[in-house]
């Protein structure tokens, strides 16, 4: 008995050293279904679900929780009982944050040494510059995060006390609502409790209050931590870095385009949309351009009933997507910036990369050409499997469905519902993918240690 225990025990051992031995990327490729078939059974125990649900409606939900996606064949309000959305939350809260910073937590309070792989990992996505800062600074960013969770909480729960008190409860019921959509916001996962409610078939309140709170928290979610660090230093340094300033930018634009873009569509008489007053169309307009960035939050009435001009630039928000190193998802503004930029400097026969003084790398142009072929190469793979295996879907929702999945952002176009068991796995591994990254993956699949040992002469072949 006790040799079979050693054995059994030296066996872990192995697995447990084969794992650490993984490339980052493919660990958390690994980790992110393992841990959601886990979850997923705690939905199952009593007092989590108002239903029987079947298990693949289940476990598609919890990985969309643990992508901070927020596509679901179920409705949070009222097919989980408020256990139930607590656990839903919680996921979202893992899943916004991160499994590496989740497990260096966790192996802290445990006195588990962090390795040097792993400190490296956490570096680059959280822009510490030491790795012997990365613990103190993981501690930080947590704080951080939960300090903006509660602030936006409570700014919620103060707002919706004096206009919808009978919905959201008062007290600590209230707060609890309160702080479910704001962790929902920041980490841009999508998910609410008004959809399906009275008063709130369609979605969360349209009045600018309540809109102008969760895109705040949208918007600081998707900036990424290497951002709001250089923002919260700005007061000791002489001026933010070129990663910050081409960010902030981009994302302004977005924000102002889609807003705008938005707008002129749905102003069209008949739409959802034209019969609001103007000012009323602006907010939701801009709003659900912030919101389509990876936000997931549905202002819309008959989102699907928006015109083809607007869902056309919902598609394109959806896959440039957030910040790199945010809660959000897309190839990010960063892969735009370098691809702008390199196509810029090309136009101009410049033989480097420039912004403000300042050179890009070619490696840093390489992976945004990488991650841009091979997001769109799952984008066109995943739409033809789709199509395929619904055969009475409509192109333009297929479409926009994948985009939404794999730039982890959540809006649909009533296509959600109609996903087989074939087309939910597709959607599970496009959001898997979303939320690490495509390239990340492929990378950690292909690698090897060994060096090539010869180099082979340059032919040209025809472009353009």
């Amino acid at each position: 008995m006790q040799h079979a225990n050693i054995h059994r025990q030296a066996g872990r051992r192995r697995l447990l050293d084969r794992m650490a031995s993984l490339p980052v990327a493919l660990r958390l490729a690994i980790s992110i279904p393992l841990f959601a078939i886990f979850a997923s059974v705690l939905f199952y125990l009593p007092g989590f679900t108002t239903r029987t649900i079947p298990y693949d409606e289940v476990l598609f939900t919890t990985v969309s929780a643990l992508t901070v996606t927020g596509l679901t064949t179920l409705v949070p309000a009222a097919d989980l009982t408020p256990l139930g959305q607590l656990l839903l939350i919680i996921l979202s809260q893992i899943g916004g944050i991160g499994f590496m910073i989740v497990a260096v937590v966790i192996f802290t309070l445990l006195g588990r040494r962090i390795s040097l792989v792993d400190r490296l990992a956490l570096r680059n996505s959280l822009g510490a510059v030491a790795p012997g800062a990365v613990l103190s600074f993981t501690w930080r960013v947590l704080a951080g995060v939960f300090f903006i969770e509660l602030i936006g909480g409570l700014a919620l729960w103060q707002h919706w006390q004096l206009t919808y008190s009978e919905r959201v409860g008062r007290d600590l019921e209230g707060l609890g609502f309160s702080l479910f959509h704001a962790i929902s916001a920041f980490c841009n996962a999508g998910f609410d409790l008004f959809t399906g409610s009275d008063g709130f078939q369609t979605g969360i309140p349209t009045d600018p209050g309540t809109l102008t709170i969760i895109s705040i928290l949208v918007i600081i979610g998707g900036l990424g931590v290497p951002v709001i660090t250089d923002l919260l230093a700005l007061h000791s340094n002489t001026k933010l870095s070129l990663n910050t300033r081409l960010t902030l930018g981009i994302i302004a634009f977005l924000i102002v385009a889609g807003g705008l873009g938005i707008f002129a569509s749905e102003s069209i008489s008949g739409q959802p949309l034209a019969d609001s007053p103007w000012y009323n169309r602006l907010g939701i307009a801009f709003f659900q351009s912030v919101s389509a960035r990876s936000g997931g939050f549905n202002a819309v009435p008959g989102f699907h009933q928006l015109t083809s001009s607007s869902q056309f630039l919902v598609i394109l928000l959806m896959f440039i997507g957030a910040a790199p190193a945010s809660m959000g998802g897309g190839i990010t503004t960063g892969t735009a910036a370098a691809l702008g930029l390199a196509l810029w400097s090309y136009m101009r026969n410049r033989p480097r990369v420039e912004m403000a003084r300042r050179s890009i790398s070619s490696m840093t142009v390489q992976r945004a050409i990488s991650v841009l072929l091979v997001t769109l190469l799952l984008v066109v793979v995943s739409t033809w499997l789709l199509l395929a295996s619904h055969p009475a879907a409509a192109l333009e929702s297929v479409l926009f469905e994948v985009v939404s999945a794999v730039a982890t952002c959540g809006i649909t176009l009533a296509f959600t519902g109609q996903l087989n068991l074939f087309g939910k796995i597709i959607i599970m591994i496009l959001m898997i993918f979303g939320r690490i990254g495509p390239l990340a993956i492929f990378i950690a699949m292909g690698q090897t240690k060994e060096k090539p040992l010869v180099e082979y002469p340059e032919e040209q072949i025809l472009i353009g």
